[in-house]
């Protein structure tokens, strides 16, 4: 991704808008997927494995090691050196290779705080490349959800729910095929996907990232040839969970990502809902239900000035459904890897950040789009007083419960494909054969109160 301070003409000759028109948008996963990133990560597992050798393993080849190497080796898994990513892609075009060249940084770095040609032989020992990318994938992964993606979504569902509460006493005609139905709240219809977004963001929140540290084809080969005296499995699994992963034991060459897989397709989930909410509050505006909050300066259409497009949910949908193509893609092509390896996931892999900078920018732009939102109370009502034959529906089935025959047979015939009006219901209301408090208490019934339960489901959202 590109720099946001880099000069424009760079922002403009960007092949991907995620680097070009939208990169101060999702800003906050370049330090997560770039290529810098990418190489930050692979350092820091490199790294934190030759500490774990020497520190958690004990190997009595690296008992000797000098405070100034361990302490080198500690400073280059906690963070970034100076011209680190362009030294280590300085390497690989010599060598073509990304992953040994990580490892040649740090034997350039660890030799140069004193550590011998001997000790120099234990970084990325016994390892292979995928040993060091899946956990760097992991690690970005996780660090994406938790900390960038995750309170984008909580911030939506917040407001959801807080709108929810505010306009739990909005009643609002439903449309069920596009048709007028039963009345709603507008608090009943934001508390709906607030509930729906909390239940599929705690789905996305509970997937667990897994690291496999276990060589060539996951069976400890060269780990168990050097030192058949130690507990590798025991060793894995501290060094992975010490990096905060859960492990997975049972590997070929590569983690199988059918964690990514899983992590893929409930982000999808999560968009999913998002992209319902969008074409609903779309579709909203376009009744008149609401209003958009004008920004001053800001122009909705080049030759019809009166115009105030809904945007933020139009580019919220156009990105999320970016998104879902490369989640879903991901969800079905990671976890295939022919026999013990194949490379294809390599280049999928480096992609994972475009999908999750395509949620990230619908998420900014639907919380931006309700956040420009305002009820037009007077246009709900109108719509409401306008459609007295949804009332339909609750006269007959107060017929039913005392039995008058035909039921909804008769307000089919009065109601089907017509407008009624308050007047017209009055008096098939009147006629009826039902207790007379019932007959009033119908007759007091308006569109506007025919709202159920929603008023207290909102509340409750």
């Amino acid at each position: 991704m590109t720099d946001r301070n880099a000069e424009p003409s760079a922002a403009l000759e960007a092949l991907s808008p995620i680097d070009g028109r939208y990169a101060d948008k999702c800003r906050e996963l370049r330090a997560l997927f770039s290529e810098a990133a990418l190489i930050r990560h692979r350092v820091r597992v490199e790294a934190e494995w030759f500490l774990f050798l020497a520190e958690g393993l004990r190997l009595p080849e690296l008992g000797a090691l000098r405070r100034p190497v361990l302490d080198a080796a500690a400073a280059l898994a906690a963070r970034a050196a100076p011209g680190e990513a362009a030294a280590v892609k300085a390497e690989e075009t010599q060598i073509n290779h990304d992953v040994k060249a990580v490892e040649y940084y740090l034997r350039g770095k660890l030799g140069a705080a004193g550590a011998t040609p001997a000790e120099l032989e234990f970084v990325h020992f016994a390892c292979t490349s995928e040993d060091i990318n899946n956990l760097a994938y992991a690690l970005m992964l996780r660090a994406a959800r938790d900390t960038v993606l995750t309170p984008a979504i909580e911030r939506i569902r917040t407001a959801l729910a807080s709108r929810a509460h505010d306009y739990a006493d909005v009643p609002m005609l439903s449309r069920t095929h596009g048709q007028a139905a039963s009345p709603t709240t507008l608090g009943k219809e934001l508390g709906n996907v607030a509930r729906r977004l909390a239940r599929v963001q705690a789905a996305f929140a509970a997937i667990e990232p897994l690291g496999k540290m276990n060589g060539a084809v996951g069976n400890f080969n060269a780990h168990l040839a050097a030192y058949p005296e130690l507990d590798w499995r025991g060793a894995s699994r501290r060094f992975v969970e010490k990096l905060g992963l859960g492990w997975n034991e049972y590997t070929v060459q590569i983690e199988p990502h059918d964690w990514i897989a899983e992590y893929c397709d409930a982000l999808a989930r999560v968009d999913t809902v998002l992209i319902d909410f969008a074409r609903d509050a779309w579709g909203y505006v376009s009744l008149g239900y609401f209003r958009q909050r004008v920004v001053s300066g800001e122009v909705g259409s080049s030759t019809m000035p009166h115009k105030v497009n809904p945007i933020d949910f139009e580019n919220g949908e156009g990105n999320l459904g970016l998104a879902n193509a490369l989640l879903r893609h991901f969800a079905d092509k990671l976890p295939l890897s022919r026999w013990q390896r194949d490379l294809t996931d390599s280049t999928v892999l480096r992609n994972l950040g475009v999908a999750l900078a395509h949620a990230l920018l619908a998420f900014k732009s639907i919380e931006r789009g309700l956040g420009r939102l305002e009820p037009d109370a007077a246009r709900m009502a109108a719509d409401l007083d306008a459609n007295w034959e949804v009332l339909g529906e609750a006269v007959q089935t107060v017929m039913r419960r005392y039995g008058v025959p035909n039921a909804y047979e008769r307000l089919k015939a009065l109601t089907r494909g017509q407008r009624i009006d308050a007047a017209v219901l009055k008096a098939f209301v009147a006629k009826l054969p039902l207790p007379p408090a019932e007959r009033e208490r119908l007759a007091r019934l308006t569109p506007a109160d025919y709202v159920g339960l929603a008023r207290e489901l909102a509340r409750d959202a």
